[in-house]
C-alpha cells in the first residue's frame, strides 16, 4: 500500500488549495474537486444505507462493491488522465439493477422517498449520486473526463432507485404513492 496518513492536518490547504493525486494543486472550489468531493459524498450515503440494521445480504454485497467502485472513481476523478472505470464496471451495474427489478411490480405512479430507515437512505443516496454525476458533467465541459464515469454515476442512481424499492418492501412491504392533486 502507498502511503500512510499518519498526521491528519498539514496545512497545505490552508491557502483554499488541495494536492490532487498527480502531485498538483487545485481551488478547493474547482470543478474537479466539486465532482470527486460529491462522489465522496455520495460514497458516504452509501454507507449511510449500509448502516441499517438488517438489510438482506444480497443488498449488502451490491451495496459494498459500490462503495469500491465509487472509491475507485473518486480516484479517476482525482488524478488528470487516470483511468479506472470501464464498460465492464457500467455492465456490471445493469445486470445486478435487472436482477434486483425483476421482482418488482411496474410502476404506474411516482414514488415518494422514505418506505422506512433503508429505503429511505437509499434515495438520498440516489439523490446525491445524481448530484455527483451534474458536478462530473461540469467538469466534463472544461477537462477531459472519461464517458464511463458518467454512465456509471446514471446507472448507480437508477440502481439505487430500484434498491430503495426493493429495501421499501423489506422494511415495510410497500412504497408510499405520489397521489395527485392532493391540494
Amino acid at each position: 500500500m502507498g502511503h500512510r496518513l499518519s498526521k491528519i492536518y498539514t496545512r497545505t490547504g490552508d491557502d483554499g488549495t488541495t494536492g490532487l493525486g498527480d502531485g498538483t494543486r487545485a481551488p478547493k472550489e474547482s470543478a474537479r474537486v466539486e465532482a470527486y468531493g460529491t462522489v465522496d459524498e455520495a460514497n458516504s450515503t452509501v454507507g449511510l444505507v449500509l448502516s441499517v440494521a438488517g438489510l438482506p445480504a444480497s443488498v449488502i454485497e451490491c451495496l459494498t462493491e459500490v462503495q469500491h467502485d465509487l472509491f475507485d472513481l473518486g480516484a479517476e476523478l482525482c488524478i488528470p488522465g487516470h483511468r479506472v472505470v470501464t464498460d465492464t464496471d457500467v455492465t456490471r451495474l445493469e445486470t445486478t439493477l435487472d436482477g434486483f427489478n425483476e421482482g418488482l411490480p411496474a410502476l404506474k405512479e411516482f414514488i415518494l422517498p422514505g418506505g422506512g430507515p433503508a429505503a429511505a437512505a437509499c434515495h438520498l443516496a440516489r439523490t446525491v449520486v445524481r448530484r455527483a454525476e451534474r458536478r462530473v458533467l461540469s467538469l466534463a465541459r472544461i477537462e477531459a473526463v472519461a464517458p464511463e464515469v458518467v454512465r456509471y454515476l446514471n446507472r448507480l442512481s437508477d440502481l439505487l432507485f430500484v434498491l430503495a424499492r426493493v429495501l421499501a418492501r423489506h422494511e415495510r412491504g410497500g412504497e408510499v404513492l405520489w397521489k395527485r392533486a392532493r391540494r
